[in-house]
């Protein structure tokens, strides 16, 4: 809901700024996620438009033997994260309760590394930990020596999928005292919150609407990133008293070393709809070697969430068993 209330923020606050040029360009973001909020399922797919080489160089400060290794930074550079949701309203008027169907998937060029789905009453995960732990240095035990005792764990390092209910998930995440749900921001809160950074985007944020091609129009938003940042933290922290408990505000000087330089998203709308949001951070790195790095967010039709066939059903306290006994056993060894 925050990340909805930011971007909504920066689009309706463009509609407010002074010149004709970011006039048109805002009125055009603000009906195009006016209709990405009337849809009722949407995708969305995030990656990162950098080389190995470049995430490498962002870590070329790193202590000796700290550094990014390769396969990491190539699996970091080759994957997809996607995300699709489904809702019995319109997305912008939609609650928790209201969501069918969700789905979350990690992808690398090798295949997929991670994946989630919420169908119903359950919860279905399975993921390729062999390359996950691989890449990351620590291979996994082959699934044929764990203990008898790892039970369920066994079928996730086969790459098998597992069901869990999603009560027990969502019991299992409060802990002793604390609410039952995560708290969220009511809708008074939202609307100033909106209207306290429509000045800031308005203030700091250049709009410009660029070419047209193959029915594809481009609106590109510019910024310097220090005072942009600070100016939004600067402009919610009166309504610190209406937010939610432990959400914590930082102070203007932790922002004092952030670089100052402009950072530039582009918008591609396509008949009128928005499918593509790159933000160029390449600049934000501060480094000579750094020339193209940007995070890539597409939206798209949504896809419904299928409850996959063959996922064995296994009990959160059955599973974290497994994994202490698995663990015991591996140190018995």
């Amino acid at each position: 809901m925050t990340a909805t209330v930011v971007v909504t923020a920066v689009l309706a606050g463009s509609a407010a700024c002074g010149t004709v040029e970011n006039l048109s360009a805002g009125q055009k973001l603000d009906r195009a996620f006016d209709k990405l909020g009337a849809e009722r399922s949407l995708s969305f797919e995030l990656d990162l438009d950098a080389d190995a080489k470049t995430l490498r160089a962002l870590d070329a400060d790193a202590a000796p033997g700290e550094e990014m290794p390769e396969k990491v930074a190539e699996l970091f550079s080759g994957a997809t994260i996607s995300l699709s949701v489904q809702s019995k309203k319109p997305l912008a008027e939609s609650g928790e309760k209201d969501f069918t169907g969700v789905a979350m998937k990690v992808s690398s060029p090798e295949g997929d590394l991670l994946e989630y789905r919420v169908v119903g009453d359950y919860t279905y995960l399975r993921a390729d930990v062999a390359t996950l732990s691989g890449a990351m240095g620590t291979p996994a035990p082959p699934a044929d020596e764990l203990p008898e005792e790892a039970g369920a764990l066994k079928k996730i390092l086969e790459g098998e999928w597992v069901k869990v209910a999603t009560k027990d998930l969502q019991q299992s995440a409060v802990k002793p005292g604390e609410p039952s749900a995560a708290p969220t921001l009511d809708a008074t809160t939202q609307n100033k919150m909106v209207k306290a950074l429509r000045g800031v985007i308005a203030r700091e944020v250049e709009f410009k609407t660029a070419g047209e091609a193959d029915g594809t129009e481009h609106v590109t938003a510019t910024a310097p990133f220090r005072t942009l940042i600070t100016g939004l933290f600067d402009g919610i922290r009166p309504l610190a008293k209406e937010l939610p408990a432990g959400i914590e505000f930082p102070a203007d000087k932790d922002f004092k070393d952030a670089p100052n330089v402009k950072v530039a998203a582009d918008f591609a709308l396509k008949n009128g709809a928005l499918t593509e949001v790159s933000v160029d951070v390449a600049k934000l790195a501060e480094n000579p070697k750094v020339k193209k790095l940007a995070l890539v967010l597409r939206m798209s039709k949504g896809e419904k969430a299928t409850a996959p066939a063959g996922a064995t059903e296994v009990k959160l306290d059955e599973l974290l068993e497994s994994v202490v006994g698995s663990a015991a056993g591996g140190a018995a060894l």
